[in-house]
């Protein structure tokens, strides 16, 4: 009893004989505060947002980036003749990466004989270009927002 006694005094200052009323928030004060939390929680929103947008776009460049050093390794393992087989027009492939049904890219290929050496060129695009003609996709990757771009010479 007398440790309840100890904390009432300690919490409840006194003036005289009669204690002095304590005071809690007003609502104002409490609507200011919650206000000042919700505009918090809602820059957290959109930061949370744009880091799962900029997550995904990351995971596509990744994605896309390991389909054309994909293309190039299965070239340089190739012969010449097989090389040369494939000169001449661009392999265009729809390439499903996670085997869900859906295209997700796009892969043009182009070779071309440089003497001794072959030049292979591997463009990959978002399944958005499936429909936008290979040469234009080939001449102007930029302006149709290409995935990954890789270029390399392979001596025979």
């Amino acid at each position: 009893m007398r440790f309840i006694q100890r904390l009432r005094f300690r919490f409840c200052q006194t003036r005289g004989n009669q204690p002095q009323k304590r005071q809690g928030f007003s609502l104002v004060e409490v609507v200011i505060g919650m206000a000042m939390v919700a505009i918090a929680l809602l820059g957290l929103a959109q930061l949370f947002t744009y880091s799962v947008m900029a997550n995904s776009r990351a995971e596509r460049m990744a994605s896309a980036t390991f389909l054309a050093q994909q293309q190039i390794d299965v070239h340089r393992s190739l012969t010449s003749d097989e090389l040369n087989a494939l000169i001449g027009g661009a392999i265009d492939e729809q390439v499903d990466v996670n085997l869900d049904g859906t295209i997700d890219f796009r892969r043009i290929t182009e070779i071309q004989s440089a003497g001794a050496s072959y030049e292979i060129r591997i463009l990959v695009f978002s399944a958005e270009q499936l429909n936008t003609d290979v040469t234009l996709l080939t001449q102007n990757p930029r302006e149709y927002d290409v995935k990954a771009s890789m270029s390399t010479l392979i001596s025979r």
